[in-house]
C-alpha cells in the first residue's frame, strides 16, 4: 500500500533530506587518495550526533555502519573499511537519517582524485539518469514513466541498469511500497499521486546488469567485475511537478 504524505510530513522530510545532502556534501568534500571509507563513516556519524538526527542505517536488518560506501564494482552496501582510498577510485557514498520520524535518504558517486574516462562518462549518465526519472514524477504519470526514463536514458549511453535492486517509497519507515525499478515501459504501474514520496536511485553498470552478493551478507558487486555508480535523491510528488527534498538548499 501506497503511503500518501500530509503535508506537515512532507515538511519533515524536507528537514531530514536537507539534513543529509549537507552530510553527503560535507563527506564529498574529505574524498581525497589516502582516506579510509572507515574515517568517512566515523565522520558520517560525527555529523548525524551534531545535527541531533540518529543514522538511519545503522543497525537496519542487523548494518554494522552509519554509512555504505561501495567502491569500483561494488554496486551497493559496501561495507566501510580501513583500506585507503586510491586516485582512480570511484566511490558511492549512500546515507541516511532520522528526523523526528522521519527517514532521509540519498545517494552520491564521487571520482577519487583523477579517474577514467569511463569512469567520469558512468558517473555523468547515471546522474542524469536519476533526472530524467525526476522529471516523471508528475501526477497523472504511471510509476513506468519514471522506470523506463531511466533505462532508455542509461541504455542509450552504452551502460546498464541494474534490476535485482530498485528505488523506492520512503517515510516513517526507510522502505514503503512502491518499490521503482530503473527498468519498464511507459504507461503501466500505479497511478503517481500528490503525496508520493519516492527514493528514485538508478544503479548503473559500465558492463552488464548481472551483480551478486559478497559472502559479508551485504556488499552488492557487479558480476563482470566492472565499474558501477549510484545516484539516489527522495522526491516528493506534488501538484506542480516533482519536488526534490535531498537537494542542497
Amino acid at each position: 500500500m501506497v503511503i500518501l504524505k500530509l503535508p506537515e510530513e512532507i515538511e519533515r522530510l524536507k528537514t531530514s533530506n536537507r539534513i543529509v545532502a549537507e552530510i553527503l556534501a560535507e563527506l564529498k568534500d574529505r574524498v581525497k587518495p589516502g582516506v579510509t571509507t572507515l574515517e568517512l563513516d566515523e565522520l558520517s556519524e560525527a555529523l548525524s550526533r551534531k545535527s541531533r538526527v540518529v543514522p538511519a542505517f545503522k543497525g537496519y536488518h542487523g548494518y554494522p555502519f552509519a554509512l555504505c560506501t561501495s567502491v569500483n564494482g561494488e554496486v551497493v552496501h559496501g561495507m566501510p573499511s580501513d583500506r585507503p582510498l586510491v586516485s582512480g577510485d570511484i566511490l558511492s557514498l549512500d546515507f541516511g537519517v532520522i528526523y523526528k520520524g522521519y527517514v532521509g535518504d540519498a545517494a552520491i558517486t564521487v571520482p577519487v582524485g583523477t579517474v577514467s574516462d569511463t569512469a567520469e562518462r558512468l558517473m555523468k549518465v547515471t546522474k542524469e539518469g536519476l533526472y530524467c526519472g525526476i522529471e516523471q514524477a508528475i501526477p497523472g504519470n504511471r510509476l513506468g514513466d519514471i522506470s523506463a526514463a531511466v533505462q532508455q536514458h542509461v541504455e542509450a549511453a552504452g551502460f546498464s541498469v541494474v534490476r535485482d535492486y530498485v528505488g523506492h517509497g520512503i517515510g516513517r519507515n526507510m522502505h514503503e511500497d512502491p518499490q521503482i525499478p530503473n527498468y519498464g515501459v511507459r504507461g503501466r504501474g500505479i497511478l503517481l499521486r500528490p503525496g508520493m514520496v519516492f527514493a528514485i536511485e538508478p544503479m548503473v553498470n559500465e558492463g552488464n546488469y548481472e551483480v551478486k552478493v559478497l559472502p559479508n551478507g551485504w556488499t552488492v558487486v557487479t558480476e563482470d567485475g566492472k565499474l558501477s555508480a549510484h545516484f539516489e535523491h527522495s522526491v516528493a510528488i506534488t501538484e506542480n511537478g516533482p519536488e526534490i527534498l535531498s537537494q542542497m538548499q
